[in-house]
């Protein structure tokens, strides 16, 4: 006896809709948002959110593509200047995350986001009390790099209050993890504020539980 396979041939109908929203809403993007550089074969969902008069400090690679309601924010009114938000070759943004840059923010290429992730270069200032936070503004901030190849995980937080911030190469960003100071390459952090879990050594070719730490030097002797 042989039993009838009930799934159907095809998917529903209905979802072919945001699909052809979403790719004329992406060629739409790519030819009038005044972008400081763009690529090919750019991606944006219906939902993304991006603000034409401050695309010109957005750098866009080939191949970036924005899941349903993502959002590129830049975080100043001024309209010239390098861009504050570079997307290198490769990247994707994932659902409901957040990318709000002052100053610089880099994603470098393959840079996986997964969703509801927040990456931001400033923060709201909140130092006067006799003011509400909300009409202070926000701080100076400081600047975000993400390295080649790394994968943020679902709801992490990566927050630059001031300097430089780097995620090294091919790290991973562990779901929920809250992310204030550099990561070295090749490293799996987790927690907030995160830490490091594990870390390869490209010189033993091997995963290592906790971060690596540098061996001691020999005292140099008297001159």
């Amino acid at each position: 006896m042989h039993h009838r396979n009930h799934r159907p041939r095809f998917g529903d109908p209905l979802q072919l809709f945001p699909r052809v929203l979403s790719k004329l809403f992406s060629i739409w993007v790519s030819l009038t948002y005044p972008f400081a550089s763009k690529g090919r074969n750019i991606s944006f969902h219906f939902t993304s959110e991006v603000e034409r008069q401050r695309a010109t400090r957005i750098s866009l690679g080939n191949s970036v593509s924005l899941r349903k309601d993502a959002w590129l924010n830049v975080a100043t009114e001024d309209p010239t200047g390098e861009p504050v938000i570079v997307i290198d070759d490769n990247c994707h943004i994932g659902y409901g995350s957040i990318i709000s840059a002052k100053n610089r923010i880099h994603l470098e290429r393959d840079v996986l986001v997964g969703q509801q992730v927040l990456i931001v270069d400033h923060n709201h200032a909140y130092d006067d009390i006799t003011v509400p936070v909300v009409h202070q503004g926000i701080t100076e901030g400081g600047r975000v790099r993400i390295g080649q190849g790394c994968w943020i995980g679902r709801g992490a937080a990566i927050i630059c209050a001031r300097g430089e911030l780097t995620i090294g190469r091919n790290s991973v960003i562990a779901v929920n993890s809250v992310v204030t100071r550099s990561i070295p390459a090749y490293s799996v952090v987790f927690g907030s504020p995160a830490a490091i879990i594990r870390q390869y050594d490209p010189e033993t070719r091997t995963w290592r539980i906790g971060q690596m730490r540098a061996e001691p030097r020999e005292p140099l002797p008297p001159s």
